[in-house]
């Protein structure tokens, strides 16, 4: 595991049923079963890893409103209530705080934009501060040079990759809430045409009602169901250093390159949009529908290579029930390490921050993100499927929106009120063109 990350105990026996079972122990996961478990419902989350093991501890960690597109708005808007929420009434720490998120520009048009979400965002109720060229410069001292502008979100925070995931799982066991780890979900059965158990390696768990937040897995799994779920991964990579002498700031966002505090003092260091697409026959197929995504966002991308085909979460194949599948030959996706990338991305942060160069490269990583034709997630019961409910897709914004779409996911299986409007995300808009619809941030 070359990104950091704390690990969490068994629970110490599959339960033969259960009133809901949650697939996938990443943020969205654990947050789902956390709010069911809290109201009383008997849940089993189940994960082929380890807790978080995937993009839940490989993304930056940020939880922001700033520059979201305006359907994750809400969403992220609670989530950040959430975020505090859940850190008062457990005790668990995520590593959630509300530093603040700050941008940094040299480009007019740049600034534009994250002017015209500022006078969106007034609307919503969400604040944003615009700053001129002696504001961003004073407040970007660390950099040593002179900006134009920049902006700055001060109720937006930060927590841990590296503990957030595993804390909820905690909380979750404390509930009463049961955690299966390297135990895969293989599928489903239904009676009546409606779900009416899970498989796993393990046996086979009773319950009507499954929620699936398997991340770049999850279109292989509703491919076994019938279901189309177009899914493409990009595959990032990124790096930390350790803490030092210089002060850095705690959440810095610039063209050239981000870099964000971590839990031990340190930081990790990327660069926003870049990854690289590896060829796969799930990319090939959905190829068309991703068409209008790429072509918005062609200049961060570049083309990979085997990586997707070693991984085995992107191939078209069938398994059986009762055969390991794919997901129990690779547990946790740990993808190849784009060294170009980890080099330019160190290049550019220590001309941005030169006191990065005194601090030790303590680790580089690469995760998928797993990403839907807008770029916007998937959310809802599939009307094929009668008591399965689709939780993917999050397009690398999962990490900060992760309690608002668990609460939004409880809410929707227990028929309560939801958080936020539902509709922008149920999977049935799949089946139109993403054309005019990507998301802008």
């Amino acid at each position: 595991m070359p990104a950091p990350l704390t690990l969490v105990e068994n629970s110490p026996e599959l339960p033969a049923s259960a009133d809901v079972v949650v697939i996938g122990a990443g943020i969205v996961g654990v947050f789902t079963a956390y709010y069911l478990a809290k109201r009383g419902l008997k849940v089993v989350l189940l994960e082929k890893g380890r807790v978080g093991a995937e993009q839940s501890s490989r993304n930056w960690g940020w939880c922001r409103q700033q520059n979201r597109d305006a359907r994750e708005l809400p969403m992220a808007t609670k989530s950040l209530e959430l975020w505090d929420q859940f850190a008062a009434e457990t005790g668990e720490n995520t590593g959630f705080r509300r530093c603040g998120l700050f941008y940094l520009s040299n480009r007019e048009e740049e600034l534009a934009g994250w002017a015209r979400w500022r006078d969106f965002a007034r609307g919503v109720g969400v604040t944003t501060h615009m700053l001129d060229g002696a504001q961003a410069s004073e407040r970007g001292k660390a950099t040593g040079r002179s900006w134009k502008g920049g902006v700055f979100s001060p109720t937006d925070g930060i927590a841990d990759p590296a503990n957030a995931a595993p804390a909820v799982a905690r909380a979750l066991m404390k509930l009463g809430g049961c955690l299966r780890q390297n135990c895969a979900a293989r599928g489903i059965e239904t009676e009546g045409g409606k779900l009416s158990a899970i498989v796993t390696e393990e046996g086979t768990i009773r319950t009507r009602i499954a929620i699936l937040s398997g991340g770049a897995w999850a279109s292989s799994f509703c491919r076994q169901l019938g279901v189309r779920f177009p899914q493409a991964s990009i595959r990032s990579s990124i790096l930390s250093v350790s803490a030092g002498d210089g002060e850095l700031p705690d959440a810095l966002h610039t063209a050239y390159v981000s870099v964000t505090r971590r839990g031990d003092g340190g930081h990790t260091l990327a660069i926003s949009g870049r990854g690289r697409v590896d060829p796969t026959p799930q990319n090939m197929r959905f190829g068309a529908q991703f068409l209008p995504m790429f072509i918005r966002r062609w200049r961060a991308l570049s083309l990979g290579g085997f990586e997707g085909f070693r991984s085995g979460h992107e191939n078209l194949s069938r398994w059986r029930l009762d055969r390991p599948t794919p997901m129990e030959r690779m547990r946790i996706l740990d993808p190849a390490v784009d060294r170009g990338t980890i080099q330019l991305t160190y290049d550019r942060a220590v001309e941005l921050l030169p006191a990065i160069a005194s601090r030790r490269i303590t680790a580089s990583w690469a995760g998928y993100i797993d990403s839907t034709p807008d770029g916007v997630p998937g959310i809802g019961e599939i009307a094929t499927i009668p008591g399965f409910v689709l939780a993917a897709g999050f397009s690398g914004h999962g990490f900060g929106i992760g309690p608002g779409a668990g609460h939004l996911i409880a809410d929707i299986v227990t028929g309560a009120a939801p958080i936020v409007d539902a509709k922008p995300y149920h999977p049935d808009r799949f089946l139109q063109s993403a054309w005019g619809k990507v998301a802008d941030f």
